[in-house]
């Protein structure tokens, strides 16, 4: 009996101390449990951001810009009326500037006689022609140049020679180079758009990303459909704010050379009313080269949402 004693001692021990150190253990597991009666907390919930206010549905209507437009407008003549009326002389002069009520008599007047007309119709066909042939050419050669890497090395350098040298310093060459006068200002307008249609063209199958092309190459398409239906609408952008450049380059080089070596036209109307000292016809002619500059970079915008709809889509976020 006492030999069996000892075991038994030393388990009871052994119990105790294990009692001791199992209410910190479980006074630890329950001080995580929550009390009785209390509800369990809400799980976190990450803070959402604020939504962007979006702009009421009337400034993102057509007739707020055309509001706006004509606010701008009209602040260019309001001031334009205010520097004539009062003859401002801050060493930029306003005394010889007709006031735009001048212009406008002038207007009424003109409209009597046939020679204004003819003279924009004139201009307005020149461009349309010398727009059209760098159009055709600027965006064909921009294309092989910018996909072929040999027609680049054998006809970009000769092009870039050219290029630097202003449409303006071609008036004399272009007047012995083709028989008629007419043709030499067609082709000098031509000079003026075909080197910004060029270079954005090119620029614009440049930046073609090389996957599509490698996917189009990995469903079976030939080069002519790479050309068609990859290269050129994936340059479309590009071509289009070349045509938008170019459009106003040959505006300028158009009224260049037909103040200098037309008869007809409205450079040559401009530069006969200085001729003559007729200050409101000056002013109407600047005028009337600028709304029709205005008319064509507008068409040409028309035309640019017409050839690429998915990015007015894209605009949009695909909302109908």
């Amino acid at each position: 009996m006492l030999g069996s004693a000892q075991p038994l001692n030393d388990a009871a021990f052994a119990a105790a101390e294990a009692a001791a150190a199992a209410p910190s253990t479980r006074s630890a597991s329950v001080a995580k449990l929550p009390l009785a009666g209390t509800p369990p907390a809400a799980p976190a919930v990450p803070a959402r951001r604020r939504p962007r206010r979006r702009a009421p549905a009337w400034l993102q209507g057509r007739g707020f810009a055309w509001l706006c437009g004509l606010v701008s407008i009209g602040s260019v003549l309001l001031a334009w009326h205010l520097a004539t009326h009062y003859r401002l002389e801050a060493y930029i002069r306003f005394g010889n500037i007709p006031t735009p009520a001048a212009v406008l008599d002038k207007v009424m007047e003109l409209n009597q006689s046939p020679k204004f007309v003819t003279n924009i119709g004139i201009s307005l066909r020149r461009i349309l022609l010398g727009f059209a042939a760098a159009t055709l050419l600027g965006v064909a050669l921009g294309l092989l140049i910018g996909r072929y890497r040999l027609v680049r090395l054998l006809s970009f350098p000769a092009l870039e020679v050219f290029r630097p040298i202003p449409a303006i310093a071609w008036v004399p060459m272009s007047i012995m180079l083709w028989p008629d006068n007419e043709v030499s200002i067609v082709f000098i307008t031509f000079l003026g758009a075909f080197f910004p249609i060029l270079l954005n063209t090119m620029h614009g199958v440049e930046a073609i990303d090389p996957v599509l092309l490698r996917a189009a190459r990995s469903l079976g398409a030939g080069e002519r459909s790479v050309l068609a239906e990859v290269v050129l609408p994936g340059a479309l952008p590009h071509i289009f704010t070349g045509l938008a450049v170019g459009m106003g380059v040959a505006w300028v080089s158009l009224i260049a050379a037909e103040m200098i070596s037309g008869q007809f036209g409205i450079g040559y109307f401009t530069w006969e009313a200085y001729s003559l000292i007729s200050y409101a016809e000056i002013a109407l002619g600047m005028i009337t080269i600028g709304v029709l500059g205005l008319l064509c970079s507008g068409a040409i915008r028309l035309l640019a949402r017409a050839a690429m709809p998915w990015q007015a889509h894209a605009a949009t976020g695909g909302r109908r």
